[in-house]
């Protein structure tokens, strides 16, 4: 009796390949799809067992399913002038109707039940063009970071200009109430001067009226320099607050 030919699917179909560098564990996948109407037990068998950790490296596919192995390849010394002999083959067998013992199943199979597919491994570098672009990559980084502080430092001194700017108006209009209030404070120990000589002065009824009406006047003057600090106090804060926010 022929052997059977193998039931199974396999992508890829004879290769598989393993990208370096080698330095850390490489991974690559293998998937197993069951086009057939009955389960299917497989097997994942290698010449290089302790080179290469498979799972799952045994199971069931059920009828039209599919299983994905990840093969993953340890870091050893690659030599480019030593080609690979490593080889994989994946045995399969029709599952029975009621499968509890894997073992005794491998274990018991007849030789003639058994269906196979043998692949070999083959170990890649990166292509110059990669090593190219990786370098490529690498100074254009560089680069680009060397080009963000220059626009960062072209826009610092428009905004340092505008916030002057703006620091001359407000010093301007403080400057300005400044010197009214200074105006007005004069005007104030003037006329306190002139209250204080009239007071000295003998009272009589013309007097005493004149010196009434100037002491009025002397307190509503008086109570305007205070109503203007209020006022020049608020204009300094509302400039400031502007400034700062």
């Amino acid at each position: 009796m022929s052997k059977l030919d193998q039931v199974l699917i396999l992508d890829p179909p004879s290769d598989l390949r393993f990208k370096g560098p080698f330095t850390d564990v490489v991974t690559t996948n293998l998937k197993l799809k069951n086009p057939s109407e009955r389960r299917v037990c497989f097997k994942v068998k290698t010449t290089a067992p302790r080179r290469y950790c498979v799972r799952p490296n045994s199971g069931v596919i059920d009828a039209g399913a599919m299983v994905s192995i990840s093969v993953m390849l340890q870091p050893f010394d690659y030599d480019p002038n030593e080609k690979s002999k490593h080889k994989f083959m994946v045995q399969t067998i029709f599952a029975p109707p009621n499968v509890s013992d894997m073992d005794s199943l491998w274990k018991d199979a007849k030789p003639d039940d058994l269906m196979d597919s043998k692949l070999r491994c083959v170990f890649e570098l990166p292509s110059e063009n990669d090593k190219v672009n990786d370098v490529d990559a690498a100074k254009a980084a560089p680069v680009m970071n060397s080009v963000k502080p220059e626009q960062t430092a072209a826009a610092v001194p428009v905004a340092a200009s505008l916030d002057d700017t703006e620091i001359k108006k407000v010093l301007e209009k403080c400057k300005r109430l400044q010197s009214e209030m200074n105006k007005l404070t004069e005007e104030n120990r003037q006329l306190k001067e002139d209250g204080i000589r009239m007071r000295k002065m003998p009272r009589s009824d013309h007097m005493t009226s004149n010196s009434t009406s100037l002491l009025g006047r002397e307190a509503s003057t008086a109570s305007l320099p205070s109503l203007l600090v209020v006022i020049a106090a608020i204009f300094i804060g509302f400039f400031l607050g502007k400034f700062i926010l």
